[in-house]
């Protein structure tokens, strides 16, 4: 059977990220990388974080801080080997980040010359941020720097359909079947030209974000639909805590802006949560009053909401003064003022929306999956750092330390020889006669997930939601198995595979703890572990806790 070396072959890295360019960056210097963006570069998660990166830089700080605030902000999941490897390498993150280019907000007192900022559940101000466009302004030098690259090839408006493992292998040779399992590379659909692709890879990576498009109100951009969550599991990999769904207390409640993010930094420097009569309600949930980690400031705005009947609250930032708004939040003062808000002169309307996955497929501090050949960075990934609830600021910190290490792993595998790989068979499949099932199914799974498996859960509203997944996933998979794949297509089957684990982690735990919480299990255990979801052998439907 014809076979090639993988030394030859490119990575691919699925997801264009702050994750997935971090892992390129670093690869690149020795070996040919491939990234995918299913829409433009541009649109990836990473461009729209406000707040910024976690680095334990100044006096006032150490790693042991910052690791008790993740503990606490993960309420008793957080893996302490992985908090401490991560907080033990955030000042170099933000000194690679610096070399780098990334214009990050000065003071010429400050650690490196940085502004430090502070947001909910850090003890000190430790968040180097590019005044309230971290994230854009990180993820605007690293493309630029990819893109500069001539090791590294970008395909927008590419995706990634399934990956590549020994079940898709023809039996061309003997013991193909037998040999130990390994991911040899993705299926990616060429958006704009409707073909798939077959790509061979010495190494895979998954960099695509969570699964914040599972639900209605949701501060992700449309790229977040789960996309390698879904694939690592169909692939076999294990996937841990997709009950905790971190919600964001803050997205602007605005018709035209259902998406937009009020970074929790502005309530960092002082604004203040209020009811539509003026009255302050955080202090009367937890001591630490609009600087409560986020779990606990959604389920008060979700509370006040229900309890008066509010569509949304106000976040009330006037008294901080329009010069320091402007200076220290101009995107945020920008935006709402282009709507008509003021938010130096009038509070602004926010309500909770599902914001960023705590878990995701398992892997382990070098990016490493269950599945040989494959690896994953970031959202898309389950590495112990956010337990139960993530802190603030500590997801871009994690995209680098470990898009760092995941290429320092990948540069040290021994080259192996991998089988010609079978092409994409289209040859029992139309082209789609009835699209609007997909929107349909889509509108419906997003409603049903808000409306059961949102802040506040019961085990009758998570049961009526897996019932009804079932019937979606039915749909979906006849009309998978029927037709031409599009992007629409592929990201309603990713969706409604994260919508079941979501569901399932959540029945399987029985207790209330970080940003799950359950009406019938309203306690929170003294002992408790992550969820681990596995597939049985050979029953497509079955499962392990």
């Amino acid at each position: 059977m014809p076979a090639v070396t993988d030394s030859s072959l490119p990575v691919v890295i699925v997801g264009a990220g702050l994750a997935g360019l971090t892992v390129a960056l670093h690869l690149a210097e020795t070996q040919p990388v491939i990234v995918l963006a299913k829409r433009r570069f541009e649109e990836a998660a990473t461009a729209w974080a406000q707040g910024g990166i976690v680095g334990v830089l100044g006096s006032d700080d150490s790693i042991d801080s910052h690791v008790k605030d993740t503990q606490d902000a993960g309420a008793g999941l957080v893996d302490e080997r992985t908090a401490e490897f991560i907080a033990r390498h955030s000042a170099e993150a933000v000194e690679w980040l610096v070399k780098c280019g990334v214009p990050f907000s000065p003071d010429p007192q400050g650690p490196l010359g940085l502004h430090l900022t502070r947001e909910g559940g850090h003890a000190v101000r430790r968040i180097a941020h590019a005044a309230d466009a971290t994230g854009k302004a990180i993820h605007d030098v690293l493309l630029a720097e990819v893109r500069r690259h001539p090791n590294i090839v970008l395909r927008e408006k590419w995706m990634a359909v399934d990956l590549i493992t020994n079940r898709h292998l023809k039996r061309q040779g003997e013991g193909v079947r037998d040999q130990e399992p390994r991911c040899h590379g993705v299926y990616a659909l060429d958006i704009e030209n409707q073909r798939v692709e077959t790509l061979a890879a010495s190494a895979v990576v998954l960099a695509t974000g969570g699964v914040g498009k599972v639900y209605r109100y949701t501060s992700n951009p449309d790229t977040s639909t789960g996309d390698g969550i879904a694939m690592a599991w169909r692939a076999g990999c294990r996937v841990a805590n997709m009950e905790f769904i971190q919600f964001h207390p803050t997205c602007l409640y605005h018709p035209q802006e259902r998406s937009f993010l009020i970074t929790e930094a502005l309530r960092g420097e002082g604004a203040l949560l209020k009811l539509p009569d003026g009255t302050r309600f955080m202090p009367m949930h937890d001591e630490r009053a609009e600087l409560a980690p986020r779990d606990i400031v959604a389920r008060a705005i979700d509370f006040e909401m229900k309890k008066h009947g509010l569509d949304h609250v106000w976040l009330d930032a006037t008294h901080l003064g329009e010069a320091f708004l402007k200076e220290h939040f101009p995107t945020i003062y920008a935006r709402c003022l282009s709507l008509g808000i003021d938010i130096a002169k009038q509070p602004i309307p926010v309500v909770p929306a599902a914001h960023y996955t705590c878990g995701g497929m398992v892997t382990d501090l070098h990016g490493r999956t269950d599945l040989p050949g494959l690896y994953a960075v970031g959202e898309t990934t389950y590495t112990g750092l956010h337990g139960a609830n993530r802190l603030a600021s500590n997801s871009l910190l994690e995209c680098v330390v470990l898009g760092r290490t995941c290429a320092d792993d990948i540069q040290a595998q021994i080259p192996e020889s991998i089988p010609k790989l079978p092409g994409w068979d289209e040859s029992q499949v139309s082209d789609a006669d009835e699209e609007v099932v997909i929107s349909h199914n889509w509108d419906e799974l997003r409603l049903l997930m808000w409306n059961y498996v949102g802040i506040v859960r019961t085990t009758r509203r998570l049961e009526r939601a897996l019932h009804r997944i079932k019937l979606l996933r039915s749909e979906i998979d006849d009309y998978y198995a029927a037709f031409r794949v599009t992007r629409d297509l592929l990201e309603l089957r990713n969706l409604v595979d994260c919508a079941e684990l979501i569901v399932r982690s959540a029945l399987s735990r029985q207790e209330s703890r970080g940003l799950h919480f359950s009406r019938d299990y309203p306690r929170t255990l003294p002992v408790s572990f992550p969820t681990i979801l596995c597939k049985k052998a050979k029953k497509k439907d079955a499962w392990l806790p």
